[in-house]
């Protein structure tokens, strides 16, 4: 760590809306059922992993050598688009409303989250310039090893530590006096790093801000966390607008629709909005943050389908391809 993260430097409001960006909503715990609390430990076992905590570590570095002038390994885009839409075009039927809207500048693309293979979904049909990086949760990404190999070969991930919905759910049923969760409440608390320190995102800050300087893009899904019902939307965090506030980029706002339950050849759609562009300013204000994460929500919000139903009949590969990438 440089020593521009030390922690004698002063937190700013956006310092601590960007905190507040990297750490799920608590308000709305999840229910625990056995699928839930398995996924909870298997999340702890990802969090004490050496090797994942070696990936991690390794691409941050890589990253911030960014700030430094120098470039990361990564593959080249034309590549990973042509990888990652062949996966994605022999499972689903992708349709895509008003790419035209994303700009040949760099750009923050912002899109509601159904599902983890949303990420994919849009590397499979977005521009390849500028190269867009993903801001994502790294025991996701890294939990298995061919998830670990594909994303060393193509690059473009900013991984984020922070704790899990899940996890807050286990920790607030075990202070409720739920007996049988007492262990693994305790394990993730011992285990699990909840990201937000000033140290950390400060590191992110930097990287997200040489590469949107050196003229690449960024992609973001600033509710946080995965939603439930199709066209309904989780309350935004702002770390989405603030680094657009001060890198001077516009938000490129994107629905994703059909992808909270997929099965073989089911039909998703990508529908892209008309850019936002805010002015910029090297220090936001509070009200500044407010306002255009309000204007970017809404901008979601009205590309979301508001009678959304899902297909009926027949789902083939449906469980598989549910759980493919948890």
């Amino acid at each position: 760590m440089d020593s521009s993260s030390s922690k004698s430097s002063p937190q700013t409001p956006a310092d601590a809306d960007l905190i507040s960006n990297h750490q799920p909503e608590s308000e709305t715990l999840l229910p625990l059922t056995d699928a839930t609390i398995q996924r909870v430990w298997e999340g702890v076992a990802a969090a004490s992993d050496r090797t994942i905590r070696h990936t991690i570590e390794t691409t941050l570095l890589q990253l911030s050598a960014i700030t430094q002038e120098y470039s990361e390994p990564r593959v080249n885009a034309n590549i990973r688009r042509w990888v990652v839409r062949s996966l994605i075009h022999s499972l689903f039927s992708v349709k895509v409303e008003n790419i035209e809207n994303i700009p040949p500048t760099p750009a923050i693309l912002a899109a509601n989250h159904l599902h983890h293979i949303d990420p994919l979904v849009l590397l499979s049909e977005i521009p390849t310039q500028p190269h867009y990086y993903i801001l994502g949760d790294a025991r996701t990404l890294y939990n298995k090893w061919w998830k670990r190999w594909i994303l060393g070969f193509a690059g473009g991930v900013i991984p984020l530590e922070r704790i899990w919905g899940e996890e807050q759910a286990v920790i607030a049923a075990a202070k409720a006096g739920q007996d049988d969760l007492q262990e693994l409440a305790q394990v993730i608390k011992d285990t699990v790093n909840p990201g937000g320190d000033i140290q950390t995102i400060r590191r992110i800050d930097r990287i997200v801000a040489a590469i949107l300087a050196r003229g690449d893009g960024l992609m973001i899904f600033p509710e946080g966390r995965l939603g439930t019902p199709e066209g309904h939307l989780h309350p935004f965090k702002r770390g989405t607008v603030i680094y657009a506030l001060r890198s001077g980029v516009p938000i490129v706002p994107t629905a994703l629709i059909g992808t909270h339950d997929l099965f073989l050849r089911k039909k998703l759609t990508i529908r892209v909005g008309e850019p936002l562009y805010f002015p910029p300013t090297t220090r936001p204000k509070r009200q500044e943050i407010d306002s255009a994460l309000e204007a970017l929500q809404a901008a979601i919000q009205a590309l979301l389908p508001t009678d959304y139903q899902e297909p009926t009949g027949i789902k083939l590969l449906q469980n598989f391809l549910n759980r493919m990438l948890l």
